[in-house]
């Protein structure tokens, strides 16, 4: 007998089948991400130089098989907000079409050149549709909803600190044209604010600036600590192991981590140092594409409230899988892109998120 004589419709049929493949996913109230920059796994994982995330990584849960999509930064960024690079492999800036002249622009002239504004649905506007919250907290922004491409320096700090391909958010068309965009996308320090309000968003996406997510800056000017080229890389992740558990502290001191309501916290990286040497990518990549070959091998801890605790957790993932996660997380009935790609081995991060019997 068919599905249309039974009466049940298509919405109705897909309906059913998330509520199977989501099944395992208890829900969540509150989801951080915490995303930094450019070290592998074993750059991070068993470090003397990252001593806070590697204990939060014992304590709580370390995705051991975890995967950026593509080199360089961008297109990363786009796929954990879009579930697809969109054809996205380089770092020019948001509003860049081919043949854009502008020095923030630099591919566009090469062939096969992707537009990097992006009028495809995002995660955001899932969040919107299901009356859930969001905002991206980012060190250093110009100003709530800026659009510049990069932040300028001062006597006493270096330019660039905050860098536009670090904030897919602007990247959407739909999102970026919103008239509220500044009251979603706003400077790092707004969190500390949001959290002792009790007013977080129900997904926060955080970034630190390029001197404490373990990038670095070519120019760095008066932070010299914060060179790109530092050898060895131990200073910037000294100095991002600070940072990011200066975040993670805060929001577990939050009232939001006491309440009964589930809460987690992922802190992952964008891609590795840009090797292509190695086992580059899973789970709905594609070897031979410029802008979906795998971004490599990077660490990613997930801190909950509830959840598990010592977990180790060796299932292949990459940032579609995240997005997967938190869509099934927040209850959301579809997956965008390639995060519903389950035969592509496509996979929610369900056992770092398994809530703890009572």
């Amino acid at each position: 007998m068919s599905w249309k004589r039974l009466g049940l419709s298509a919405a109705l049929i897909c309906s059913i089948a998330f509520s199977a493949l989501a099944e395992a996913m208890p829900r969540y109230e509150h989801i951080f991400i915490v995303v930094a920059e450019n070290k592998g796994f074993d750059q991070v994982i068993g470090s003397p130089d990252a001593p806070k995330l590697n204990s939060l990584a014992k304590e709580y849960g370390l995705a051991t098989k975890y995967y950026g999509v593509v080199h360089p930064s961008e297109g990363n960024y786009v796929a954990m907000l879009g579930g697809n690079t969109f054809g996205i492999h380089d770092d020019d800036a948001w509003f860049c079409e081919r043949f854009t002249i502008s020095t923030s622009c630099p591919h566009a002239v090469l062939p096969g050149y992707s537009s990097h504004s992006i009028a495809a649905p995002s995660l955001m506007d899932q969040l919107a549709a299901a009356k859930l919250t969001w905002k991206g907290y980012f060190e250093d922004l110009p100003a709530p909803g800026s659009l510049d491409v990069g932040s300028a320096g001062t006597p006493d700090t270096p330019a660039e600190l905050y860098a536009s391909k670090h904030n897919a958010f602007i990247n959407f068309e739909r999102v970026r044209k919103a008239p509220e965009l500044a009251r979603k996308i706003v400077p790092l320090s707004q969190l500390a604010a949001d959290l002792a309000a009790d007013a977080a968003p129900n997904f926060a996406h955080i970034v630190l600036n390029q001197c404490n997510d373990m990038h670095g800056l070519w120019n760095p000017g008066p932070a010299g600590d914060c060179a790109h080229s530092a050898e060895p890389a131990a200073t910037l992740i000294r100095r991002g192991d600070e940072a990011i558990s200066a975040i993670v502290d805060r929001i577990v001191s939050a009232p939001l981590w006491r309440k009964a309501a589930n809460a987690a916290i992922v802190i992952t990286w964008d891609e590795d140092g840009g090797s292509t040497a190695g086992e580059q990518g899973c789970c709905g990549f594609e070897p031979g594409s410029a802008a979906n070959s795998g971004g490599g091998h990077v660490a990613t801890i997930v801190v909950t409230n509830h959840g598990p605790r010592h977990v180790e957790d060796a299932q292949p993932y990459n940032h579609y899988s995240l997005l997967r996660t938190t869509e099934e997380a927040f209850g959301i009935g579809e997956y965008l892109g390639l995060a519903g790609a389950g035969d592509k081995g496509v996979k929610a991060m369900a056992p770092l998120f398994e809530v703890r019997p009572k």
